[in-house]
């Protein structure tokens, strides 16, 4: 049968489907258990070998007879599967699959875990045996919101392939490139600039994101280092590590081993992991993970029957389908339980339905951790048949977030031409900045936490080289053109690059007063000081450049490697971008979570002649300063901005020399003058801080800094008198009684609670009510509710709700009945201390 009928034919097929989580291996020392869904064949064989087969000049095993041969059965739901007696560690296993027309052929698992060099066969390994020393005790930071996350985009080989990352170490050369280079600490440049995974921690982001982890195709494991570079976006097994990353690619066991230990080590960081996973597409369908064992059920088709090309990279797998879906989840649910990862970004995210996302947000959330970041690219990379695609909007109240590119081309302009934005020289843009600044809920978002903010990212032209080609200076610094990763004249890339100077235009001795170096703070700036998530690439602090490269996806070291001498260089630059991000982790004035916050708390107080100037009012989100007014300048010339007239005295914490949370100098009346190109946070008063709650690495730093850990004079008794207003917080039980007493899928959303607002399950009681467990900070007088069912498909009143905190009780419960507005506060003996 010709492909295009086989793809007509599957439209019109019903497929059976599994719900066990168990397709793949599950290894014991005493057995294994094989399970593979291929209902469309005659008869499927597990293939056992000794080793890893026999490889080609390319890399590839041809040949995968000679194995030990298995039969395996079918069940109903189309399952195949045998247990084989005995410790099968350190073998590996082909499916050798049957089809309908006789014709024979080998697969590797499409659940494969562990794979050989290339990810030629699968491999059977202990997990268990995989685990660093301490592993069970590993755990990322803990978000009370998403807002609360900034997040940093990083390719792991750009981390550590520049030559001044290494500095002699023993060891250190072979980590180059590889997920080791992240388990160093202490390296320092030849001045005493921290570099490596201590510049990560001085910069205080929460979280990297790392270019996709999970093996792909295009980069030979055996190649030597240096020869070969690829993004990823070109996946081959979905829950298997990148060999090339590896210590040992031909060892199974080396690449999962080693990427824990990344995580680990950044864990103890304090800093958590998002993995960037690409499952709109594979990097071949006849080669690909599917296809061999279901051939056209993974992949979206078009009225014609052929294949369709959403992903711009000839197929989209078809997320829709019940076994694609539950494939997608099951991977997720694996990366998050095994690797302990902390969140995805989801690559062409358009192209899985909504239905799918909001199911996978739903269930890792719930199952498997509660703060799990999840969010991804509202775009298609082409046309899609796909009627559910998950663009800007669909999102609402569907707890994942997506990239905000209306803000992002506000700040810039387009993404690699002349053309600019805000913070680059366009004029009347302020509209859509403050659409931004306010997290798009006047725009696509129903809450701010599902905007991430962001100006560049690993594709398109990075900021630096964005900044000098709308100020028209490629030439000037002698930028090559570039197509596929080469330059156009003919050049070597090592010959192009090291002819070209980025900062020819830059004078070091007074670099914050350079104009390019001014936009590329004020973007992030931007970025950094507007409600949602924020988003840096990685090298923007240290003014990295890809000399003109705007898509560096294959493009040699020399082009992507972070160079960690601008450090020191540039480190007025770094050091701008540390207190940015030291202001935003300090008040959460800048991290609201809930529309009705932002609403209540932000106000404009100027938006035109290229200036956008904003309030957060009243303590914002808890904040200790009373008033911060945000300023950003995007002309060419100083402007004088009008202070609210509430107070007569300012402080200036962010101006265009110096950023953080300490006062620069005092601004005396209700006017000041803000630079060009630049930016200013300024607050009127402060009262001191609420307590928080704090958890895993947060608390241990915080007992560090205040010299209660490792210490004899750190005793219980002091450490809970350091932690004595924390029994200030409150907790409300909303109890709530339906006559039917049917609560599946009823829940509450709550805001204004100062801790964290949104979604709170309800658990059902003995007495036929149900109770949801609501906590609220020290100073939350008032706090709102709705109770829904499931996401928003009904309330139970229309209008928004409201209870008013009791003071004087630490626990505080009210009783709701279905279909009435009032309360009835309950008298219970927790009065607070």
């Amino acid at each position: 049968m010709s492909d295009f009928n086989q793809l007509k034919e599957l439209e019109h097929t019903t497929y059976p489907t599994y719900e066990g989580h168990d397709l793949g291996l599950t290894y014991t020392p005493a057995g294994s258990m094989f399970k593979v869904w291929a209902p469309t064949v005659k008869q499927v064989h597990v293939a056992l070998y000794d080793n890893a087969g026999l490889y080609d000049q390319e890399g590839n095993v041809q040949d995968h007879s000679g194995g030990r041969e298995f039969p395996m059965s079918c069940d109903e739901r189309g399952v195949w599967s045998v247990e084989l007696e005995g410790d099968w560690n350190k073998y590996y296993y082909m499916y050798r699959l049957e089809g309908a027309d006789s014709t024979l052929h080998y697969a590797a698992d499409p659940y494969a875990t562990a794979v050989s060099a290339n990810g030629q066969r699968t491999a059977i390994v202990d997990l268990a045996q995989t685990h660093p020393d301490g592993w069970k005790e590993d755990a990322g930071p803990t978000l009370a919101r998403a807002t609360d996350a900034i997040i940093y985009e990083l390719h792991v080989r750009d981390f550590s392939m520049d030559t001044h990352f290494n500095t002699g170490e023993k060891g250190l050369s072979a980590a180059q490139g590889r997920f080791a280079a992240f388990t160093y600490t202490g390296l320092k440049d030849s001045v005493g600039n921290s570099i490596g995974l201590d510049h990560l921690l001085e910069l205080g982001i929460t979280h990297v994101h790392l270019l996709p982890v999970a093996d792909f195709h295009t980069v030979n494991d055996f190649a030597e280092q240096g020869t070969e570079y690829n993004w990823g976006y070109d996946p081959q097994h979905y829950n298997v590590p990148e060999g090339s990353y590896s210590s040992n690619p031909a060892d199974p066991e080396a690449r999962i081993r080693e990427l824990k230990l990344l995580v680990q080590s950044l864990h103890t960081a304090g800093i958590g992991v998002i993995m960037d996973v690409v499952y709109n597409h594979t990097f071949s369908v006849e080669k690909g993970p599917f296809d061999p064992v279901v051939p056209g059920y993974y992949y979206r088709t078009d009225e014609h029957g052929q294949l369709s090309n959403g992903s711009g990279v000839g197929n989209e797998v078809a997320s829709e389908r019940p076994m694609v879906r539950k494939y997608i989840k099951d991977s997720l649910r694996y990366w998050a339980e095994e690797y302990h990862i902390d969140g995805f970004r989801f690559d062409l995210m358009a192209l899985i339905d909504t239905p799918t996302m909001e199911q996978l947000t739903q269930e890792l959330r719930s199952e498997v951790r509660p703060d799990l970041l999840i969010y991804g690219e509202p775009w298609t990379g082409g046309e899609s048949p796909q009627p559910l695609l998950t663009l800007k909007g669909t999102q609402r109240d569907k707890g994942f977030a997506v990239f905000n590119d209306n803000y992002r081309s506000a700040i810039k302009g387009d993404s690699d031409g002349t053309a600019s934005g805000f913070a680059t020289g366009a004029w009347d843009q302020e509209e859509l900045v403050l659409k931004g600044v306010f997290g798009a809920i006047h725009d696509f978002t129903a809450q701010p936490s599902e905007t991430v903010n962001y100006v560049t990212a690993h594709d398109n032209l990075n900021l630096w080289d964005k900044i000098l080609t709308v100020r028209h200076l490629r030439e000037h610094c002698g930028f090559p053109q570039w197509e596929q990763g080469q330059p156009q004249d003919g050049r070597a890339a090592e010959q192009a690059v090291a002819e070209a100077d980025p900062y020819r235009e830059v004078n070091e001795h007074d670099l914050l007063e350079n104009e390019t170096v001014r936009k590329s703070l004020l973007a992030n700036g931007m970025v950094l000081t507007s409600q949602g998530i924020p988003f840096i690439h990685a090298g923007d602090e240290l003014l990295r450049s890809k000399y003109g490269d705007h898509n560096s996806y294959r493009s040699v070291d020399v082009v992507n490697a972070i160079r960690w001498e601008n450090k020191e260089r540039f480190r007025p630059v770094f050091d701008y971008y540390q207190g940015l991000i030291a202001l935003r982790r300090s008040h959460p004035a800048f991290r609201m979570d809930h529309r009705e916050l932002v609403e209540q708390h932000m106000e404009v107080l100027h938006s035109s002649g290229h200036v956008v100037a904003f309030a957060l009012r009243h303590h914002a989100n808890g904040d200790a300063w009373n008033q911060i007014v945000v300023i950003y300048n995007g002309s060419d010339t100083e402007q004088t901005i009008l202070l609210p007239a509430e107070s007569d005295r300012w402080h200036v914490v962010v101006d265009a020399h110096g950023a953080g949370n300490e006062i620069r100098y005092e601004v005396a009346g209700h006017r000041v003058t803000v630079s060009r190109w630049s930016m200013m946070v300024l607050y009127d008063q402060e009262e001191p801080a609420q307590p928080s709650f704090l958890t895993g690495q947060d608390q241990t730093n915080e007992l560090a800094e205040n010299g209660l850990e490792d210490s004899d004079e750190g005793t219980d008794q002091e450490i809970a008198g350091h932690y004595e207003e924390a029994a200030l917080y409150r907790t409300i039980e909303l109890i709530y009684e339906r006559a039917d007493r049917q609560y599946s899928g009823w829940n509450v959303w709550v805001w204004g609670t100062g801790c964290r607002d949104g979604h709170v399950e309800l658990s059902e009681l003995d007495d036929g009510r149900a109770v949801a467990r609501i906590q609220v900070a020290p100073h939350v007088r008032r706090i709102g509710y709705i109770i829904r069912l499931n996401q928003w498909d009904a309330k139970d009143i229309e209008a928004d709700r409201y209870i008013d905190v009791d003071l004087n009780r630490s626990v505080m419960q009210v009783l709701i009945h279905s279909g009435r507005e009032e309360y009835l506060l309950l008298v219970n003996d927790n009065r607070a201390g």
